[in-house]
C-alpha cells in the first residue's frame, strides 16, 4: 500500500471502475480503493446500459474488478479518509491507517440519496419505492404508481410517470405549493395530505397510507430524494460541493469540475454522480472513461514535457535529480518499515557485489567524494560476466564503458586487448592509470575522462562492454544506443546490470535506473546476428550470497 501509483482511484463503481480500466489499458499502475457502498446496490437490476440491460449491479461491478485485474488494476476493499498534496503528487489515507501514493487522483464516490422519513420507505428504496423512471419505468409499466411531493420535480416527474401508466396518483405531502393544471390535464389523481407510511404484502407493496389512517393503494411510489455527495474527505484541499438547483430550490450537491472531470486542484479528477448528479450507470462509466483518458493524456505530456527536460539538462544534474528522488525513496521505504512494525536486511550493511551499496549517488562530484574518501573501492578483480564471454574472443580493441578504476580494462588488456577505458571520475581512472603501469600494461590503455550520458566514441571497437551502468533511463538508453553504434562489424556488445527483480540483495528501489537485458535488446535493430538476453547467477563480492546479473550478449553482422 506504500507503492506509489500513477493514478489512485476511489471509489469502484462504474465511473471509477472504468476510469481505472481505460488508464490500466493505457500501462498506467492503478489502485481503486472502493468502500463497498454502491448506491445502486437495493436495485435488482442495471437499465438502459447497452449490451448490459438487466444486469444485476453487483453482477456488473465484479465484471468491472475482472476486466480491472485483467489489466494488471488493482482494487482493495477501504475508505478513504483523507487526500493530502504535496509536491510528488498526492497522498492518500485509509480508515485502517494504511497510506498509498499518487501522480494522480479520481474520485468517483457518488451519491447518498437523502430519503424522506415515512415509515417503511427507505427498506423498499430501490425495489418498487423508485426514483427515475428512466432507470425503473418500464419495470412498473400500466401498474399504479405514486409520486411522494417532496420538492419542485413533482409535476415533471408525475408527467414522466404517466407516459408509462395511465394509473398515477400525486400525494402532496411535504410541497404542496405546484402548478396542478398539466397533471389534471393528462389524467393524474391529487391526494392531499401527509404520507405516514408505506405498507407492504409478501415482499411487495400494496399501498401508500396517509396520516389521516386514509390508504392509498399503490403497486409502485416515486420519489425524487435530494442527493448528497460523498465528498466530505476533499475539504482540506479545498473542494466543497456545491448545491445542484431545480426552479430555485437545492435537490441535490456536486463536486465542481470541467466537462473531462478535472477539478480546481491540479491532478484532481472526479467523475459520474459525485459530480453529474443525473448520470445513470451507462453515463457514469462514460464519464469515468472521459476522465481516465484525460489524465492519461496530462499524464503523457508531463512526461514528454520532462523528457525535453532531461534531455536539455546537463547529465550531471540529471544524476544530482536522481539522487535526491533516489534517497527520499529511501527514507520512505524505511518509514513505512518502522510503521509496519518488521525488519528486513539491513540495507547500510548490505554491499552485495563491487558496483553497489545502500544509496549509490549518481552525479560526479559525489562519485569523486566517494571515491577519495577511501584508498581503493572495488576488488580489482574483473567482473565474472566479462571473463565469461571475452575469453573465447580474439583479442582486438575493446570500449569498456563505466570503467571505474579499471579492473575490467585491466584484465581485458593482460588478455592482449587495446583498451579505450571511460569513466566520469577522474579519481577512478588515475588509480586505473597507476595500477596499469605496475602492471606493464600501461601503453595498452587509452583512458578518458567523460559523461557516458554526453560522450560519443569516435571509434568501432571489436568489444564494446558496460557493467552496472545504472542512470536515469532517458540517458541510458541514448547511451545504449551509441555504445551499440560503436561495435565494429562482426563485434560484441556485452551489457550487464544488476536484476531488477533481486530485491533480496539489499538494492534501493529506484526503478528508473534499472533496466533488464531484453529492455536493451529490444532497442537493437537488424544489424546484429544474434541477440542473447538472460539473468545469471553468481556469488557476491564481499558478501555470503548469490546475486543475478541481467546480462545482453549481441554480435554484430
Amino acid at each position: 500500500m506504500d507503492e506509489k501509483y500513477d493514478v489512485v482511484v476511489v471509489g469502484g463503481g462504474a465511473a471509477g471502475l472504468s476510469g481505472a480500466v481505460a488508464l490500466a489499458r493505457s500501462r498506467r499502475s492503478v489502485l481503486v480503493v472502493d468502500s463497498g457502498e454502491p448506491r445502486n446496490a437495493p436495485a435488482g437490476h442495471v437499465h438502459n446500459y447497452l449490451g448490459r440491460e438487466s444486469t444485476p449491479p453487483a453482477e456488473l461491478l465484479s465484471l468491472g474488478r475482472a476486466e480491472l485485474a485483467g489489466y494488471g488494476g488493482e482494487v482493495v476493499a477501504a475508505t478513504v479518509t483523507s487526500i493530502a498534496k504535496g509536491d510528488n503528487g498526492f497522498e492518500i489515507s485509509l480508515a485502517d491507517g494504511r497510506r498509498t501514493r499518487a501522480r494522480r487522483v479520481l474520485v468517483a464516490t457518488g451519491l447518498v440519496d437523502e430519503l424522506p422519513e415515512v415509515a417503511g420507505l427507505a427498506a423498499r428504496w430501490g425495489r418498487d419505492v423508485l426514483h427515475c423512471p428512466y432507470c425503473h419505468g418500464w419495470e412498473v409499466r400500466d401498474r399504479a404508481v405514486g409520486v411522494l411531493s417532496t420538492g419542485p420535480m413533482t409535476v415533471h416527474q408525475a408527467l414522466m410517470w404517466r407516459q408509462l401508466t395511465d394509473d398515477v396518483v400525486v400525494f402532496r405531502h411535504t410541497h404542496r405549493d405546484f402548478d396542478e393544471a398539466p397533471l389534471l390535464a393528462r389524467g393524474v389523481r391529487i391526494v392531499d395530505g401527509a404520507v405516514a407510511a408505506v405498507e407492504a404484502e409478501g415482499d411487495q407493496l400494496t399501498g401508500v397510507r396517509l396520516e389521516s389512517g386514509e390508504v392509498v393503494a399503490r403497486e409502485a411510489l416515486a420519489v425524487a430524494a435530494p442527493a448528497r455527495t460523498r465528498a466530505d474527505f476533499l475539504a482540506p484541499l479545498g473542494i466543497e460541493p456545491e448545491p445542484v438547483e431545480f426552479n430555485g430550490f437545492v435537490i441535490g450537491t456536486r463536486v465542481p469540475a470541467d466537462a473531462a472531470g478535472r477539478t480546481s486542484v491540479p491532478g484532481l479528477w472526479v467523475a459520474g454522480n459525485v459530480t453529474d448528479m443525473r448520470a445513470q450507470v451507462v453515463v457514469s462509466a462514460a464519464a469515468g472513461l472521459m476522465a481516465g483518458a484525460a489524465i492519461n493524456g496530462e499524464l503523457v505530456e508531463e512526461e514528454a514535457a520532462e523528457a525535453v527536460r532531461l534531455r536539455e539538462m546537463p547529465f550531471s544534474h540529471q544524476m544530482e535529480r536522481e539522487v535526491a528522488r533516489a534517497n527520499e525513496r529511501l527514507a520512505e521505504d524505511r518509514e513505512g518499515v518502522r510503521a509496519d512494525d518488521h525488519h528486513t536486511e539491513d540495507r547500510e550493511s548490505v554491499r552485495a557485489d563491487d558496483h553497489h551499496t545502500e544509496a549509490p549517488p549518481f552525479d560526479r562530484a559525489s562519485w569523486e567524494e566517494r571515491y577519495r574518501s577511501q584508498d581503493g573501492m572495488w576488488s580489482g578483480r574483473p567482473n565474472d560476466q566479462l571473463v565469461t564471454e571475452a575469453r573465447g574472443l580474439e583479442p582486438g580493441h575493446a570500449l569498456d564503458a563505466g570503467c571505474g578504476e579499471g579492473g575490467d580494462a585491466l584484465w581485458l588488456a593482460q588478455q592482449g586487448w587495446r583498451v579505450t577505458a571511460v569513466d566520469f571520475s577522474t579519481t577512478a581512472i588515475e588509480r586505473g592509470r597507476v595500477q596499469a603501469a605496475k602492471l606493464g600494461v600501461a601503453d595498452r590503455i587509452t583512458w578518458v575522462a567523460a559523461d557516458l550520458g554526453e560522450w560519443v566514441p569516435e571509434s568501432k571497437y571489436d568489444l564494446v562492454t558496460s557493467h552496472f551502468l545504472h542512470i536515469p533511463s532517458t540517458a541510458r538508453t541514448a547511451a545504449f544506443a551509441r555504445l551499440a553504434d560503436a561495435v565494429a562489424p562482426g563485434g560484441t556488445l556485452l551489457v550487464v546490470g544488476h536484476d531488477p527483480a533481486d530485491h533480496h540483495a539489499g538494492r534501493p528501489h529506484m526503478p528508473d535506473m534499472m533496466f533488464t537485458a531484453e529492455e536493451v535488446a529490444a532497442t537493437l535493430d537488424q544489424s546484429w546476428a544474434s541477440v542473447a538476453a538472460d539473468n545469471r547467477e553468481r556469488p557476491a563480492v564481499g558478501a555470503e550470497m548469490v546475486v543475478r546479473d541481467t546480462v545482453l550478449v549481441a554480435r554484430k553482422r
